[in-house]
């Protein structure tokens, strides 16, 4: 394959997240019943539950006006798809073959929840239930889906990414 070709193959990461994501939301959605506990695992520890979010993280924005969510949960994450996609098929950015991994799975996530807030009207489905033992205040953590934990894995892997060359390029300084 192609140095050419062998660029683009990290969006094969981006369209198994995606179908992955709606797949799983898809049978959510037939299979069990809206605010409703499908199935429990090792005790109460994970939970396959139905809920929607009308927002973003941690519901955050959930009381803001329509206008409002629209702006910051549908147009400017389109942008941001946009420009990602922009930095991934532009010949001026030099990424590493890591970071277009990385960048697919961001792409991934992001699309997938983009989906659900344009054809769900602005109502992402989460699934994923995870009792963690009163960590940072939650008994549980915040229910999420497939494409919320490609976006966090994503930006921590980007966010490392990012320390480690900082902290490699100031250890090079002092040779």
């Amino acid at each position: 394959m192609g140095q050419n070709k062998r660029s683009y193959l990290p969006l094969l990461l981006t369209a198994c997240v995606i179908l992955a994501d709606q797949l799983s939301k898809a049978w959510i959605v037939r299979h069990i019943a809206e605010n409703t506990v499908g199935y429990q695992y090792w005790g109460d520890f994970l939970a396959i539950v139905h809920v929607r979010n009308t927002a973003i993280a941690f519901s955050m924005g959930d009381s803001l006006p329509l206008a409002v969510k629209l702006l910051f949960f549908i147009i400017v994450p389109v942008l941001l798809v946009i420009a990602v996609c922009v930095v991934f098929f532009s010949k001026r950015f030099i990424l590493s073959s890591f970071h277009r991994w990385v960048l697919a799975l961001f792409l991934g996530g992001g699309i997938g929840n983009l989906i659900d807030r344009i054809f769900r009207s602005f109502r992402v489905v989460d699934f994923i239930s995870v009792k963690v033992y009163g960590f940072l205040g939650f008994e549980r953590w915040p229910t999420w889906n497939i494409a919320d934990a490609s976006l966090v894995i994503s930006g921590i892997l980007l966010a490392a990414s990012i320390l480690f060359e900082r902290s490699e390029s100031k250890e090079g300084k002092h040779v």
